[in-house]
C-alpha cells in the first residue's frame, strides 16, 4: 500500500500536468483568437437594398462572440438587439450598436479599449444583413 507521502505526491503531480495542459491550450487559443482578430475586416452593406425584416446572424471568435438582431425597415437600420455577448472586458463596446443606427453604417469606430468585442458585434451585424430577413415587415 502506498504511503501518504506518495500518495500526496502523485496528486500534486497529477495537479501539474493539468495545469500545464489547460495552460498551453488556453496560450493556443490566445494566439488563434488574437491571428483572427487581427485579420477581420468588416465588409460594407448597402442598407438601401435590404429587404425590409429582422435579420439574425452571430460571430463567434471563440473568447468574443456576439449574437444579434438587426430591425430594417426603408432601407434603414431601426433597431438593433444584442441578443448574446461573450466577452472578457468588451461590455463597452455595446455602445456600437447605437453607433451604427446613427451612422447608417457598419464603418464605424470602434469603442475605445473593447475594440475586438466591437469588431466581434460588427461581425455579427454583416453576417445577419447577407442573410434573407428571419421576419418581414
Amino acid at each position: 500500500m502506498m504511503s501518504m507521502k506518495k500518495v500526496i505526491k502523485v496528486v500534486i503531480v497529477a495537479i501539474l500536468l493539468a495545469t500545464i495542459l489547460y495552460g498551453g491550450k488556453y496560450l493556443l487559443d490566445v494566439k488563434a483568437y488574437k491571428a483572427e482578430m487581427s485579420e477581420m475586416t468588416i465588409d460594407s452593406v448597402d442598407f438601401a437594398s435590404l429587404e425590409d425584416g429582422v435579420y439574425q446572424g452571430s460571430f463567434d471568435a471563440s473568447l468574443v462572440s456576439a449574437t444579434v438582431s438587426v430591425k430594417v425597415h426603408s432601407g434603414n437600420i431601426t433597431e438593433i438587439n444584442l441578443l448574446e455577448h461573450k466577452f472578457e472586458r468588451g461590455k463597452p463596446a455595446e455602445a456600437i450598436l447605437d453607433t451604427v443606427i446613427h451612422e447608417q453604417s457598419l464603418d464605424v469606430d470602434t469603442v475605445t479599449g473593447a475594440t475586438n468585442s466591437s469588431k466581434t458585434i460588427l461581425k455579427a451585424m454583416e453576417n445577419a444583413l447577407k442573410q434573407p430577413p428571419r421576419e418581414t415587415e
